[in-house]
């Protein structure tokens, strides 16, 4: 599993590539989004950690712009911000400075264990379709721009073909069991779904359940 690590302090950075292969990671880094972004260009990662704050900017704005793009990448923000959640409608997980090393390895391993290619597979409800292998998302042929925890319960609810899933179901297949977000991450994650999926709407709560596609 490859990672890009971007971060402009030294200590840190080190910190984290020396973690990181140790644990049996192949590592990249960069110091800044210009390096970040060259990396991108040639390689392909299954997980990408940005600093929030680096010398050119806000890594959010880079981010999301590069989902409007079509990018798919897995994301981790570090970050000392005041409102980490906010980045979540571009990113997949965040952590806040100072953190844990081992936690910090294993939210890396459970944003790279979602990223696996899957085989040749398309799910449809109603206009929305789902390339798994792509891991790409369009409704009406539009192209919608999602995370990868996005996508994942997306793929949920349309598998399910109108059934309602369950909010502990959903968790399960987006958070690995070593990694269990906070109370309201899922449904950060469902209100940007509906926001990119746009009207007519999609997805629907089952009171006292989870969600559903309507």
């Amino acid at each position: 599993m490859r990672v890009l690590m971007t971060e402009d302090d030294e200590d840190i950075r080190f910190a984290v590539e020396t973690s990181l292969r140790a644990a049996g990671f192949a590592v990249d880094v960069a110091t800044d989004l210009p390096e970040a972004d060259e990396a991108l260009f040639v390689n392909t990662y299954d997980c990408v950690i940005f600093d929030r704050v680096l010398p050119s900017g806000d890594a959010l704005h880079y981010v999301k712009q590069r989902r409007l793009d079509g990018w798919a990448a897995a994301v981790l923000f570090l970050t000392g911000i005041n409102n980490p959640v906010e980045g979540l409608p571009y990113g997949d997980d965040y952590l806040v400075k100072p953190f844990a090393m081992p936690e910090l390895i294993a939210r890396v391993r459970s944003l790279c264990r979602l990223t696996v290619v899957a085989p040749r597979q398309v799910l449809r409800h109603g206009d929305v379709e789902l390339d798994l292998a792509r891991r790409t998302a369009t409704r009406g042929g539009r192209a919608l721009s999602l995370t990868v925890k996005e996508f994942t319960v997306l793929e949920r609810l349309v598998a399910a073909a109108g059934q309602p899933v369950r909010r502990d179901d959903l968790i399960a297949a987006a958070w690995d069991a070593e990694v269990r977000p906070s109370s309201n991450v899922l449904d950060v994650v469902i209100t940007a779904l509906r926001q990119k999926i746009g009207p007519p709407p999609l997805v629907q709560t089952v009171r006292g359940i989870g969600y559903r596609c309507a």
